[in-house]
């Protein structure tokens, strides 16, 4: 590469940083969050949502959605050692606990193969499980549940 190309090229690499870093500030300052509040700001202090109370399992918006958690699972300890979930919801306890047990295709491995305990992939319940809120949602929303389960 010769000296003049060699110079071509690092003076449009530092035109183009310029460009991108030195307008960051002005962009940032146009663009907001979902809140309205401008994205370089501190985050705003929302109010706390509130878990729904206790109640019945709460029906499925869509075909193969997880079961939605309809309790409170703040503090509950759910490590490779333990899962708190498994309290309540064991096979082997279920019923004394009035809880739903869990799924059969927990038990399955990766092939479909039968395990004797809940396979590794599915024992960290809040991944796909998750508790609702009264949390007003960010943006419009106009869902309809699947048609099979209105």
């Amino acid at each position: 590469m010769n000296k003049q190309t060699r110079n071509l090229t690092l003076a449009l690499i530092a035109a183009v940083s310029f460009g991108t870093f030195g307008g960051q500030a002005a962009f940032a300052q146009q663009v907001q969050s979902l809140r309205g509040a401008p994205v370089d700001a501190a985050e705003p202090v929302t109010p706390a949502a509130h878990i729904r109370p206790d109640g019945p399992a709460i029906s499925r918006d869509y075909v193969q959605q997880p079961p939605l958690i309809p309790h409170k699972v703040e503090g509950y300890e759910v490590t490779k050692n333990f899962n708190k979930c498994m309290d309540c919801h064991a096979w082997s306890r279920y019923q004394e606990f009035n809880a739903t047990k869990v799924s059969l295709t927990h038990f399955k491995d990766r092939d479909g193969g039968e395990l004797s305990n809940i396979s590794p992939r599915r024992y960290f319940c809040l991944q796909c499980h998750i508790p609702q809120t009264d949390a007003k949602p960010l943006v419009d929303n106009n869902f309809k549940r699947a048609e099979g389960l209105r």
